[in-house]
């Protein structure tokens, strides 16, 4: 007899269904599971059968077939376990097949039967809703996050038992309901603040401003001047999540089994600081099989990137495409993923080697060759695109003082929430959200020049040597300078500080 049961997997960070299909014919006893499986599938063959019989069902001793339609992408994860030994039990007649096609049904077995967990699961549940079924059946550890999607039902099960009962209509599964948005942790204690930061008021005003516009950011100064300790201060002022954009966030999260992370579900922006050993793929995404990297898993938040050189030059150089498309695309000899990449860059860097080049004490003991060459590991186009570079030089013991302590997040946070409003104000109407992500169409619509302004940016073009580029960054940060005022044109002095905030640029013409 042919049975069919629907599951799905994913590509990228998208779900796709999977159609199950099992034949239980006469002949000597075989099970095989074709339609491209990897090998975590292949071994499902050993669970299903063993928690057949551990839940007190006869499993049948005749040739089995399992097909994962489509046969052409390939299959992985424990996902399947549960729809096959399903589909086997439809097959041999325990289960009626009325009910089963109604249901998305994913979930790993155990030897006696109990479903355990599984990845994923949020973009199964999207998957479903999209396709029209009725709801999902999946492991109970799951439903929380499968209720995140409405309009479907979620039955979690803990058990083989269960499930055949239910289809068979002794028992009736409850279904698991939950408002999606409380489930969501709209916070308020971030656990730091930036009234922590002595001193360092230039840098708190472009952090604000980077805020403001969601623009990319670079600090260089000697070692202890509180360039880490500004940038893991920065989700403080930005503004919180919407639930559209958790749910976005909490996707990227669930393909890596990362759902249960103390960040996730939560209001608070992304925060992501790999180390500078990571590689290419563990940065923007990649594998055989393409996953999420770095610059995914800080989509809508902050990817901060300490000790800048320190990162091998053709890592750095693989994000100049994802900073300036807000996406990533990863392809591979049998598929193609895209994964959502709108993060804020924020790095950090030593001046020199030693870290002392800007010191007014005079520690540094670096050559010229060698100052050379630890910057030249950064490239200009990569350069281009960050937006603000700052210098953080070293802090005064006066600024450390308790009584000199600046703003609190809060306050900074309301001031950057009301750019932010502007800034949604103006592009309605359009597929951008932010300042950061004006291109050159966008700066005429909405940054006029008056004739000053025109002059003080060839003035930075003649005198500065700015690029083309360099020059519509200077125009962006003007723009939310002029935000954070509430100004309707950008102003002489909204441009004249936007200039002043790329210090590497007339650091490196002087």
């Amino acid at each position: 007899m042919l049975a069919k049961v629907d599951s799905c997997s994913v590509t990228g960070i998208d779900g796709f269904i999977v159609a199950v299909e099992v034949d239980i014919s006469y002949g000597l006893p075989v099970f095989n599971i074709v339609g491209l499986p990897e090998v975590s599938v292949r071994e499902s063959k050993d669970r299903v059968k063993t928690a057949i019989k551990n839940s007190g069902y006869t499993f049948p001793m005749e040739r089995i077939v399992v097909n994962l339609a489509p046969a052409d992408v390939k299959k992985e994860g424990t996902g399947f376990d549960l729809p096959v030994a399903i589909g086997i039990l439809v097959a041999s007649e325990v289960i009626p097949a009325d009910k089963i096609n109604s249901y998305l049904i994913s979930g790993e077995l155990s030897l006696d039967g109990k479903i355990k967990p599984v990845k994923a699961v949020l973009p199964y549940a999207l998957a479903a809703k999209e396709k029209g079924y009725k709801g999902i059946i999946l492991p109970f550890e799951n439903a929380d996050e499968a209720a995140m999607v409405e309009g479907i039902d979620v039955l979690p099960v803990k058990n083989l038992s269960q499930i055949v009962d239910f289809f068979s209509g002794f028992v009736e599964i409850k279904k698991f309901q939950i408002d999606p948005k409380s489930r969501t942790r709209f916070q308020d204690n971030y656990g730091m603040d930036f009234s922590e930061v002595g001193g360092q008021y230039h840098a708190k005003r472009a952090l604000e401003i980077a805020a403001a516009g969601f623009h990319n950011v670079l600090m260089t100064g000697p070692p202890g001047s509180g360039k880490s300790m500004l940038a893991k201060r920065l989700p403080t002022i930005l503004p919180k999540m919407a639930f559209e954009e958790i749910v976005e966030v909490m996707r990227i999260y669930s393909v890596l089994g990362l759902i249960e992370d103390t960040t996730v579900n939560s209001s608070i922006r992304p925060f992501r600081s790999p180390h500078h050993t990571i590689s290419e793929a563990g940065l923007v995404g990649g594998g055989s099989k393409p996953a999420p990297g770095e610059i995914s898993l800080a989509h809508n938040g902050v990817l901060f990137l300490d000790e800048l050189p320190e990162f091998k030059k053709n890592v750095l150089e693989v994000l100049r495409q994802p900073l300036e498309d807000g996406k990533v695309s990863i392809a591979r000899a049998s598929m193609q993923a895209t994964f959502p990449s709108q993060f804020m860059l924020v790095a950090a860097m030593n001046p020199c080697p030693c870290g002392y080049l800007s010191d007014p004490l005079g520690k540094c003991s670096c050559t010229q060759p060698q100052i050379q060459k630890y910057r030249s590991k950064i490239s200009g186009p990569l350069l281009d695109r960050i937006d603000i570079q700052i210098e953080v030089p070293r802090v005064e013991y006066k600024d450390l003082a308790p009584k000199n302590r600046g703003e609190v997040s809060s306050q900074i946070r309301k001031r950057v929430n009301n750019a932010r409003k502007i800034q949604e104000k103006r592009f309605k109407k359009k597929v951008i959200f932010n300042n950061a992500r004006m291109h050159s169409r966008h700066l005429k619509e909405f940054c006029h020049l008056s004739a000053e302004c025109e002059h003080i940016l060839k003035q930075a073009v003649d005198v500065l040597g700015f690029s083309a580029r360099a020059c519509h960054s200077s125009m962006r940060v003007g723009r939310t300078i002029a935000d954070l005022e509430n100004a309707p044109e950008i102003e002489r002095h909204h441009l004249a500080e936007a200039i002043q905030l790329r210090s590497f640029d007339r650091r490196i013409t002087q």
